[in-house]
């Protein structure tokens, strides 16, 4: 037995999560080279433009040290062909390839230097390292990920929410958030966004949350995540189990009685019911499947 009470009616959407940061760097190498030496480690806070890996360089620095030599040569033969034109004693075509062969060369000579400093991977923002997927003596390139920099600071939870369920979402929704490593605590979170594709293998969508409060979270760490879609308050509640077929078997002078209810907001425990029944009436939890109205029941005994 049980008693229609005053309580709050919570609808929510159930779904599993992690943490991860909001802008994940994904790090590689723009050049085909072999690894050198590595930096940095796993956990290792970064700043924006810091090494993080040295690619083998020999060869770039020899392609370096032509250019500025091809570059010097035609920087003195521009030199000696202007003061010839200045003289009278070569064409203006003569001058016009002198000059434009330096430039040519100056370009080069910095192209080079460009090439070479290719050869040291930065850091393109300021975070941690979250992943480190190379090693001394690994060939990098560039489609390979080499590492990944996350910001601690900018996190969100990504969860996987069931396509049956995205309807009821949007943004601003309430969150609450758990986790077996810290039993007993509850996180508060926002629904700020769900991803415009799902999943057709899975039937299911990404929800992003951003915590309340997200220092202290590890990233990866796994979530319980459960989106507040509606709640009303001092609203009239029975067990979930003593609704039956749109009505619920109260108690009166000892007899059964069927009334039917409108119910609201369906959880896992309790069920809102609008109209039917009030707040104080004794209804019976578990209806046997043979009940009929005006059976005389009793309240089971307790204790």
């Amino acid at each position: 037995m049980a008693v229609a009470r005053k309580g709050n009616a919570v609808e929510v959407v159930y779904a599993t999560g992690y943490v991860e940061p909001r802008h994940p760097a994904r790090v590689a190498a723009r050049l085909t080279a072999p690894v050198r030496s590595v930096l940095v480690d796993e956990g290792d806070r970064v700043v924006r433009g810091q090494p993080l890996i040295l690619l083998d360089d020999r060869e770039q620095r020899m392609q370096v040290a032509q250019a500025e030599a091809e570059a010097s040569r035609a920087s003195l033969d521009a030199a000696r062909t202007l003061t010839l034109f200045g003289k009278g004693w070569v064409t203006k075509a003569a001058r016009d390839q002198a000059v434009a062969s330096r430039a040519a060369s100056r370009a080069g000579a910095a192209a080079a230097r460009a090439r070479l400093d290719q050869m040291v991977v930065r850091a393109g923002l300021s975070g941690i390292v979250l992943k480190r997927d190379v090693q001394p003596g690994d060939l990098a390139t560039p489609n390979a990920q080499l590492m990944q920099i996350g910001d601690p600071g900018d996190l969100w939870v990504t969860a996987t929410v069931d396509e049956r369920d995205v309807p009821r979402l949007r943004a601003g929704q309430r969150a609450l958030l758990k986790s077996d490593a810290w039993p007993g605590r509850v996180l508060q979170g926002r629904l700020v966004e769900i991803t415009p594709g799902g999943d057709p293998t899975q039937r299911a969508f990404r929800a992003r949350i951003v915590p309340d409060t997200g220092n202290g979270l590890p990233i990866g760490l796994s979530l319980e995540v459960n989106i507040v879609t509606q709640q009303h308050a001092q609203a009239v509640v029975v067990p979930t189990s003593a609704v039956r077929d749109g009505a619920v078997w109260t108690i009166e002078q000892g007899r059964a009685r069927r009334v039917p209810v409108t119910t609201g907001i369906v959880g896992a425990d309790n069920v809102e019911i609008r109209s039917g029944v009030a707040a104080g009436t004794q209804v019976i939890a578990e209806p046997a499947a043979d009940l009929k109205a005006g059976d005389r029941v009793r309240p089971a005994r307790t204790g």
